[in-house]
């Protein structure tokens, strides 16, 4: 099969488009013909360049959302059939574990992300666990159910770390890019009052279509006085800083209500910022990590909520997988609204 393999860390270059072994499918394991991959910009374009300390090994092929068509199944496996359409989840069992020796896969006390510390769906094809593989809904397409696996689970455990309730003001940093966008949308059918904050006036309006009730544009007006007055001074419940960027951490975390929560997943924007220690303790803040808060139940609700046409699904384009190279090029210069999506089969 084709697939896009890395030999070493660092540019887009560095991918290159070779022919490597079709894997087989062993017991309880399910071979995909892969049609649609995102590029994401910590996932992919940071574990590409070797940054993160994701604990990525060489050779490696990216990918951390694939869906695509079962073509064949191993023994043991009765959940799923040859031609059904599915879409990963992305945490891959360790097989080692007490969990995994029992058979109790999704349990995996360490389990392994796709694409990351396992090969993903840059390629042709992918073999997985069957409890890695989720049923997409007939309405739905390739791209559309990629676009919902990797983001939007994410967003409903990220709400659910922030404890925000309905009622409650929450701000959404780089609420117009790929997380941002889906936890505008989790939100509001919490019934949160959200302020989106992007750094253009177009991405603020995005983000605005996508149900926000105020937008900010952090690039040119005050964020700490806009949500100052948008919450009568109190500030938010929550912020969801997916940005990482050192020039705006500080006023996202100054908007924090006493006794807030900042949720962060996400570094593209530099990833090292300054705390204030004294507003974190005096106002009895929580700075808490996002991943680990999505479950599998999340992604299921997920494909059906978006097949009733309850999520706006964002994509900017689909691309032939073989021009990942470009791909990645034009995610990183962040002009992009909305996925990026390889497909092998163009």
């Amino acid at each position: 099969m084709k697939a896009i393999v890395m030999k070493r860390f660092g540019g887009p270059e560095v991918m290159g488009w070779e022919d490597i072994p079709t894997p087989t499918p062993g017991p309880g394991e399910v071979l995909v013909k892969v049609r649609a991959v995102s590029v994401n910009r910590t996932l992919d374009l940071d574990v590409r360049a070797g940054l993160g300390n994701y604990g990525t090994t060489l050779p490696h092929i990216l990918g951390v959302d694939p869906s695509g068509e079962v073509i064949e199944v191993g023994s043991g496996v009765a959940r799923l059939r040859v031609g059904q359409r599915v879409v990963a989840y992305g945490g891959v069992r360790c097989g080692g574990c007490e969990q995994c020796l029992r058979h109790d896969y999704l349990q995996c006390v360490q389990p392994r992300m796709l694409g990351v510390q396992s090969w993903g769906g840059y390629a042709e094809y992918l073999c997985l666990p069957s409890c890695n593989w989720v049923s997409i809904p007939d309405t739905l397409l390739f791209p559309e159910a990629t676009l919902v696996a990797r983001h939007f689970p994410l967003a409903f455990g990220e709400a659910r770390l922030a404890g925000i309730k309905e009622g409650e003001w929450a701000l959404v940093m780089g609420a117009a890019g790929g997380l941002g966008s889906c936890i505008v949308q989790v939100l509001k059918t919490m019934q949160v009052q959200v302020i989106a904050a992007a750094g253009s006036d177009d991405r603020v309006e995005t983000a605005l279509s996508l149900g926000a009730d105020r937008g900010v544009n952090y690039r040119r007006q005050d964020l700490e006085g806009e949500v100052a007055g948008l919450t009568e001074g109190s500030g938010v419940a929550a912020v969801f800083e997916n940005v990482g960027d050192p020039t705006m951490w500080g006023t996202a975390f100054k908007s924090l209500a006493r006794g807030g929560r900042l949720v962060t997943v996400g570094s593209h924007g530099g990833g090292m910022v300054t705390l204030d220690l004294r507003r974190l303790y005096q106002n009895r803040l929580q700075v808490i990590s996002g991943l680990g808060g999505e479950r599998m139940e999340d992604l299921e609700r997920s494909l059906q909520m978006a097949a009733q046409g309850e999520l706006r699904l964002l994509i900017d384009r689909v691309m032939p997988l073989r021009e990942a190279e470009e791909a990645h090029r034009l995610v990183e210069k962040n002009e992009s609204v909305g996925k990026v999506v390889l497909d092998p089969t163009l």
